[in-house]
């Protein structure tokens, strides 16, 4: 049955943001979908920064995106934030880091932002507080906020005739993310208030491969559409956010729908690496510590330091006593960023609009602003900023004048330089493939697609031989195409399996084994990797029978492997992914009660079917890859 309205939220790495159509407009035109215009300070973007500010009590949301940067900073500026609990690109923690995730707790240091790690620092020989929070409370608190962001934004238009059963949710998670840290999005989803018989989990390059279909895109000054793409036709999905790269390999298929040809692939190397190159450079220029030009001298009230030429003059308990300093103490950028949070914040804000306005043909010099706080800071530590440059490897490339710090272009490019270069090297991979041979163009979506960097690497490696499609709006295509896929969730039919699946199964060894007289646990194939799966497919049926009289449960451990064919589950790449258990409310049968288990791999996560062959009665059961 189809919802009056779908709501999507796309939360993501750097950016995040809400979106929803009504039925009744979805089916004149899929592509009029509502989305909220974000504003902080000066700015308005189509999504807010993924940030949020936890009150002390570690329980409740004061902000979220904008408001969160700036209500931190002014804490900061007035010195009362140590209590408060700031997050932002957070979501990466999740990325293939889901092995023990339901006892996953972050830990912080009072007064320090959270990037998703937790470290004593060590200050004058005194340990800092640590405190701890779930990360599913974060996250959590974050969907909530979205939600009612957007419902708010609904009921306006509908007073209160719309309801909560009114209303199905999708929320956008990595192709490439694995099930425990899908099921860990659920699951956060539903704690935020989202029933879970309403939500639907859609992945992103999915989602905006959707969108694209229904989009006239611009190339140039020619006008493409992969709405005109005929049966057979393939193409690639560049999905390029804020944290991760997603791609996958689609074939337009009978009636519009779409399969999955590869099974999706990328990295981490997202826009928010090239922010991550820009702050070590400015860490660069600002650290105190230079191995050349120091010496540290050890006395019992603390430690010392001393500009020298050459490390090489320390004596052996120094040199350790230097470099665990240099592993330990505070740098000055790292200071600057704890007692300058607001100017930190504008600091990445100033970049973040820089970065796409920077061209691969530039040859002028790139201005970027300097807060005051950070030259002083700098200054503090013993040297002018532009004393650290002209002992720094930049000098001759990079001057200061009033506040504003003036780049060769060859450096402010190097920023970008891994990203896309591992984003081209891994395009290249996938099209070298024999399934991926006849693909006729590239899609590029995503915030980090906007990036003009990125779009003259992609065409420069590819353009002549597929056509690069960059549609209006690229940054946007992920969230809206999710709201279509909330309406049209079976476009998709046909996706590729990432790992083979398999259940462990064991029996007594007997004269007819081949193998050595232990007890062995084999590994019991469901599913084969890189194996076609259509929506809502049943695999092949396996009978279960209880092991004693008055069995009430039984429990599968669920296995997957990259090996196409495993034994054994103690089979080197084989682990123990999740487990399911089957209930058996009824046990006068005993050890004679038949089961069929049936898993079905075709949609966006994965259903076990169980059908108890006496009564006849069928379950669909979850896997818990979090346990």
């Amino acid at each position: 049955m189809s919802s009056m309205l779908v709501a999507a939220i796309d939360f993501g790495t750097t950016y995040s943001g809400w979106a929803f159509s009504f039925k009744h407009d979805f089916d004149k035109d899929p592509t009029k979908v509502s989305a909220k215009n974000w504003i902080g300070d000066q700015l308005v973007s189509a999504k807010a920064p993924t940030c949020v500010l936890i009150k002390p009590d570690g329980k409740t949301l004061h902000s979220f995106g904008y408001a969160a940067e700036t209500k931190y900073a002014n804490l900061a500026e007035e010195g009362t934030h140590k209590r408060w609990y700031y997050f932002r690109r957070f979501k990466m923690m999740l990325y293939d880091k889901m092995t023990n995730s339901k006892k996953l707790a972050v830990r912080m240091q009072l007064g320090k932002e959270l990037h998703g790690k937790g470290r004593f620092f060590i200050r004058h020989l005194a340990v800092s507080i640590i405190k701890s929070i779930h990360i599913k409370t974060v996250f959590s608190l974050a969907i909530k906020f979205l939600k009612q962001d957007l419902l708010e934004d609904c009921h306006k238009q509908l007073a209160d005739v719309l309801t909560e059963d009114d209303i199905k949710w999708v929320l956008t998670v990595p192709a490439i993310w694995n099930d425990g840290a899908k099921q860990f999005m659920r699951e956060a989803a539903e704690q935020a208030g989202i029933p879970g018989s309403k939500l639907k989990i859609a992945l992103e390059p999915e989602a905006a491969s959707l969108y694209c279909r229904y989009l006239p895109v611009q190339k140039g000054h020619e006008q493409n559409s992969l709405a005109s793409f005929e049966p057979g036709t393939k193409y690639i999905v560049l999905d390029a956010g804020g944290g991760t790269i997603d791609i996958t390999v689609h074939q337009v298929i009978v009636d519009g729908k779409l399969r999955e040809l590869h099974k999706a692939s990328g990295g981490a190397w997202g826009g928010s690496m090239v922010d991550k190159a820009y702050e070590r450079f400015l860490s660069d220029i600002a650290g105190i510590y230079d191995f050349l030009r120091m010496q540290i001298i050890h006395k019992s009230v603390g430690l010392h330091l001393l500009i020298i030429k050459n490390e090489a003059n320390l004596a052996k308990d120094d040199a350790l006593i230097l470099r665990f300093a240099l592993l330990e103490w505070p740098k000055t950028f790292q200071q600057f960023k704890k007692e300058h949070m607001d100017d930190y914040i504008d600091l990445l804000r100033t970049f973040e609009v820089k970065k796409r306005e920077i061209s691969p043909g530039q040859s002028d010099r790139v201005t970027f602003r300097i807060p005051p706080s950070l030259a002083d800071t700098i200054k503090d530590a013993g040297l002018s900023i532009m004393d650290k440059i002209m002992s720094s490897p930049f000098r001759g490339n990079i001057s200061y004048v009033s506040g504003k710090l003036r780049v060769d272009a060859e450096i402010v490019l190097s920023f970008f330089a891994k990203s896309v270069d591992s984003i081209v090297q891994h395009l290249a991979s996938l099209l070298r493939e024999r399934i991926n041979r006849g693909c006729t163009a590239i899609v590029m979506v995503g915030g980090f697609s906007e990036s003009i960097i990125l779009q003259d690497a992609v065409n420069c490696a590819f353009g002549r031989r597929y056509n690069v499609i960059i549609p209006h709006g690229a940054g946007l295509a992920v969230l809206k195409g999710a709201v279509i896929f909330g309406h049209r969730p079976s476009t998709i039919s046909e996706r590729i399996c990432k790992y083979t699946y398999g259940q462990s199964v064991s029996h007594k060894t007997t004269s007819a084994c081949d193998h050595p007289p232990t007890r062995t646990i084999f590994f019991k194939k469901h599913i084969t990797i890189g194996q076609t799966v259509k929506l809502e497919e049943e695999q092949m049926e396996m009978i279960t029978y209880p092991t004693y009289a008055d069995q009430t449960i039984i429990g599968r451990e669920i296995y997957a492997s990259k090996s196409p064919d495993p034994c054994l589950v103690t089979e080197p790449g084989c682990i123990k992914i999740g487990h399911f258990e089957i209930p058996i409310p009824d046990t006068s049968l005993g050890t004679d009660r038949e089961i069929g288990t049936r898993f079905i791999f075709g949609d966006t996560e994965i259903a076990v079917k169980t059908e108890d062959k006496q009564t006849g009665q069928v379950q669909i059961h979850s896997i818990d890859f979090l346990e």
